[in-house]
């Protein structure tokens, strides 16, 4: 078997990934300004293009111009805690965004609905190693950011199994700066998860040390 190192845990995460069905690309492919960019600065964290499109197809009879709505509402900060700003993003994602417009000479109340649930395969699952955000001056690079319709809902950190420092509560740790650094990404999140490609654990935005649960080990290649 191959040594391990955190690049190995990485690519082994990627290719299980990939086995599941998500797309891979890697981070520095879709950078701004690079030729298959994705986002128009490091500050977003929305693959707005892919969002769109997949609004588009799960809400085909809501018009373009408030399936727009719902896109700024997605992107707007409206609290000054993240953990707010997570929740109210939590029920736009299981209950749909709010819309209203005008059909037949009257005001719609609608909602976007933004992950289809009923058919999975319907939705764009994407997986993004090495994502790089800056906020702030801060500059911080997730090892794996999943994406789902554009939306990055989970983040995967990885740490060397070889490396005696380099531990899974370090990960963990590693996890807390990110959402103090680079808070944006975290509004989206849905789950974190932490691994040294022997152990594994999983969590949500809040959850503390003990509230991490064991999760599926990602195993060396040969």
């Amino acid at each position: 078997m191959a040594k391990l190192t955190e690049s190995t845990v990485e690519e082994a995460a990627l290719a299980w990934l990939g086995g599941l069905g998500y797309a891979v690309l890697h981070g520095p492919e879709i950078e701004p300004e690079e030729p298959r960019q994705e986002r128009a600065n490091f500050g977003e964290v929305l693959l707005v293009g892919r969002l769109q499109a997949a609004l588009a197809e799960i809400n085909p009879d809501i018009p373009a111009d408030a399936r727009e709505d719902a896109v700024r509402k997605l992107t707007r900060v409206e609290h000054p805690s993240l953990v707010e700003n997570n929740r109210q993003f939590h029920r736009y994602l299981i209950e749909g965004v709010p819309v209203e417009y005008r059909a037949e000479g009257r005001v719609v109340h609608d909602v976007v609905r933004l992950i289809d649930f009923d058919r999975p395969e319907a939705n764009d699952w994407l997986a993004v190693n090495q994502f790089t955000v800056i906020e702030e001056r801060n500059h911080r690079r997730p090892d794996v950011v999943l994406f789902v319709n554009g939306l990055p809902l989970a983040v995967i950190e990885l740490k060397d199994p070889t490396d005696p420092q380099a531990t899974i509560q370090k990960a963990f740790r590693q996890i807390q700066t990110y959402k103090q650094e680079i808070p944006s990404l975290f509004v989206y999140n849905g789950v974190v998860a932490i691994s040294d490609g022997i152990r594994a654990r999983a969590g949500t935005l809040t959850a503390d040390w003990e509230r991490f649960m064991p999760w599926r080990t990602v195993e060396g290649t040969d």
